[in-house]
C-alpha cells in the first residue's frame, strides 16, 4: 500500500512539473523552428491581399510581420480561403490566423484570442442606384454577398437576407456592382480603401452599425505563453509608433485613435 501511494505521488509530481512545458509547447515549437506560421486570406484588401507585383501585403500582413520580428522568428504566410482558415488552425496547419477575425463568444469558447488590434464598424453596401435598401432591416428577403462562415454572413442572415457565397471582399463588391447581389455587409475601413482605389465603382454605404467590432489574432487554446508573447508584441507596436505608421500607410490615419 505504501509503495502504491509513493507511485501515485511520484506520478502527480511528474504531471505538475510537465504541465508548464505542455502549456508553452506552441511557443516553444515556434522558437525552435524559427518560423511563425500564419493563416491569412490574401484576398481582403487593405488587410491581406496581393499588390501589382503579386506580393502578399496589407495591414494585417504588416502587423503579422512585426509580431514575428518581435518573437525573433520569420513569418510564413499560408493563404487559405476564409472558410478554411479556422479549420486550418484547428488542424494545426498554422500557428495563428491573422485576417481580421472578429472576436465572438462562439469562437472564444473554442479558441484563444490576442488583445484586439483593430476596431471598426460594420457597414451596409449597395449599388449606387439602389433606393430600396436604406437600413439593415431592409435586407429582409434580399441577396447579400458574403463569405458563408464570416461574422458578416451571420449578421446578414439575422436580418433575413439570403446569402450569395463569395471568396472575399472584392468578389462581394463585384457581385453588388453588377446586380448579382443586392448588398453586402463588410468592414468600413475596407470599403474606404476600396473607394480610394476605385472611386468610380457604382457602390455606396447606406447604413453603418453604431457598435464597433473588434478583431484579434486567433490562436488554439492551451498555450497562454504564446498569447502573452503576441500581446506583448502588439502593445510594443502601439507604444513605439509602429502601429500608427502602418495605419497611415493603408488608411491615411492612425486607426488606433
Amino acid at each position: 500500500m505504501k509503495k502504491f501511494l509513493s507511485l501515485l505521488l511520484a506520478g502527480a509530481a511528474a504531471l505538475a512539473i510537465s504541465a508548464p512545458g505542455y502549456a508553452g509547447k506552441d511557443l516553444d515549437a515556434i522558437k525552435t523552428s524559427g518560423v511563425f506560421k500564419i493563416g491569412t486570406e490574401g484576398t481582403y484588401p487593405p488587410f491581406t491581399y496581393h499588390d501589382t507585383n503579386n506580393t502578399l501585403t496589407g495591414f494585417d500582413v504588416d502587423i503579422a510581420r512585426e509580431i514575428a520580428r518581435r518573437l525573433n522568428v520569420k513569418p510564413e504566410f499560408m493563404e487559405v480561403k476564409w472558410d478554411g482558415l479556422i479549420a486550418g488552425l484547428d488542424a494545426k496547419r498554422f500557428d495563428a490566423v491573422i485576417n481580421q477575425v472578429g472576436v465572438t463568444p462562439e469562437r472564444a469558447a473554442k479558441f484563444s484570442f490576442s488583445i484586439p488590434y483593430t476596431t471598426s464598424q460594420v457597414v451596409l453596401i449597395t449599388r449606387d442606384n439602389n433606393n430600396t435598401i436604406k437600413t439593415f432591416a431592409d435586407m429582409k428577403g434580399k441577396r447579400s454577398a458574403q463569405s458563408l462562415t464570416s461574422n458578416y454572413g451571420q449578421l446578414a442572415t439575422s436580418y433575413g437576407a439570403s446569402l450569395v457565397s463569395t471568396d472575399g471582399f472584392n468578389q462581394a463588391i463585384d457581385l453588388v456592382a453588377t446586380g448579382r447581389a443586392d448588398a453586402t455587409l463588410n468592414d468600413r475601413l475596407s470599403f474606404l480603401d476600396f473607394k480610394k482605389q476605385r472611386p468610380n465603382a457604382p457602390v455606396k454605404i447606406v447604413a453603418e452599425q453604431a457598435d464597433a467590432s473588434k478583431s484579434a489574432v486567433l490562436l488554439r487554446k492551451g498555450d497562454p505563453e504564446l498569447a502573452e508573447a503576441i500581446n506583448k508584441a502588439l502593445q510594443e507596436l502601439k507604444e513605439d509608433g509602429t502601429y500608427a505608421r502602418i495605419s497611415k500607410k493603408y488608411f491615411g490615419v492612425d486607426i488606433s485613435q
